[in-house]
């Protein structure tokens, strides 16, 4: 019986051997390259004082954020990968228009794994590139419905709604539009799945699929479930 009814337990195992295999690549390349980046020495100083750190501690803690940052850098894209196992979803890859694609419910969808992956103006780019996708005549996308999916939201709330970020240029917000949405991870999964709770199953699930490849089962899942609670309730 598979771990999951919606994913199959080879799709499971393969994204998060992926995740896996690009976090030790960014823990071995912040090692290599940490004297080749540019560090804020200043900074550097008041970590130390501040937090009662020797300089090899620091180092450490500072080796651990930069490979942290390349990491939650590809976080959306396991996302991608493990909705895009569906049945009836493709995972569009880089490079394209939209991460996710549903024809039969006609539906496209854009990946960001956090609420400000993308902020500002890039919002308003967003959702005229998905403008364009599902409203122009031309595109192979007309008449589907765009979802810009923040799998973390920014408050621990669930949506479903009209995507109208604001437009500086234009001085004022995107027109609101039914067929271009905005949702939060959660909801996201619920609509692709059919199961309400997908992503708090995936997540519980996760622990022991990656202690299976790794043969090293060092995660506290109570503690993490306070996590998964912070943000999703």
């Amino acid at each position: 019986m598979p771990k999951l009814k919606w994913i199959s337990d080879n799709d499971l195992s393969s994204a998060v051997m992926n995740l896996l295999d690009t976090a030790k690549r960014a823990k071995d390349d912040a090692v290599v390259n940490f004297n080749k980046n540019v560090i804020d020495p200043f900074s550097a100083i008041f970590e130390m004082s501040g937090f009662n750190m020797t300089f090899d501690e620091w180092a450490k803690s500072e080796q651990a954020r930069q490979a942290q940052k390349t990491l939650q850098n590809f976080i959306g894209e396991f996302h991608q990968i493990v909705l895009g196992s569906c049945r009836g979803w493709k995972d569009m890859g880089k490079g394209h228009i939209i991460d996710l694609l549903n024809k039969n419910h006609k539906i496209v969808a854009e990946i960001k794994n956090k609420h400000n992956t993308i902020s500002g103006g890039q919002l308003a780019d967003l959702y005229w590139s998905l403008e364009s996708a599902v409203m122009n005549k031309t595109s192979v996308y007309k008449g589907f419905t765009a979802y810009h999916v923040s799998v973390i939201p920014k408050k621990p709330q669930k949506f479903n709604r009209e995507f109208t970020p604001s437009d500086k240029q234009k001085g004022q917000k995107c027109p609101p539009n039914p067929r271009i949405r905005q949702i939060d991870g959660a909801s996201f999964y619920s609509l692709v799945t059919g199961d309400k709770n997908a992503l708090e199953n995936l997540f519980d699930i996760l622990p022991s699929v990656i202690a299976n490849i790794t043969k090293n089962d060092i995660l506290d899942r109570t503690k993490l479930k306070t996590l998964f609670k912070m943000a999703y309730e």
